[in-house]
């Protein structure tokens, strides 16, 4: 069975998703400043993904540059919509490999990186990683806002596929 806390990833993902539907490239691109764009979010989000479930707990690594093109503390950058999205379902597909597997009793393992342990837990980790992805959902709603978008998606959406489950 799927971690409750997997599961809330999924909703995470897919509410982060559904607040970018309909963004044209160009608008994925525009930045207003001091906020980063659309598509560095969505490649922002990726790289977390591709260093937690890939990098730290699978040792491999699909987006090699990404971290220098979106990663925190780097440059602003505006990098292409459509590949930012190609490296985020490539990313996520494969880390749910690693995410499947998860049990309650994982949640309290550490990671290792550089074959030093990381300083947080695996359940820290995940739920870092959910609120990374509503910080963003926030941040891209006031993004599309400042683009003129209106008739934004309702904020939280339909949770049929992430009620409460008891451990």
């Amino acid at each position: 069975m799927t971690h409750p806390l997997v599961t809330q990833l999924r909703f995470a993902r897919s509410e982060f998703g559904r607040g970018l539907e309909g963004v044209t490239p160009e608008e994925a691109r525009q930045r207003f400043f001091p906020m980063n764009c659309l598509s560095w979010m969505v490649g922002h989000l990726a790289n977390q993904e591709n260093f937690y479930w890939l990098r730290l707990a699978q040792g491999s690594q699909l987006a090699p540059g990404l971290s220098d093109l979106v990663g925190t503390g780097k440059p602003a950058s505006t990098p292409p919509w459509d590949e930012m999205w190609q490296a985020w379902h490539e990313i996520t597909a494969a880390a749910d490999a690693y995410l499947d597997s998860l049990q309650t009793s994982d949640l309290t393992q550490h990671l290792l990186w550089r074959r030093q342990p990381v300083p947080e837990s695996v359940g820290t980790m995940l739920l870092r990683n959910i609120y990374h992805y509503w910080y963003h959902a926030g941040e891209a709603a006031a993004v599309r806002q400042l683009l003129g978008h209106t008739d934004l998606p309702q904020f939280v959406g339909n949770m049929a596929t992430a009620l409460y489950q008891p451990e």
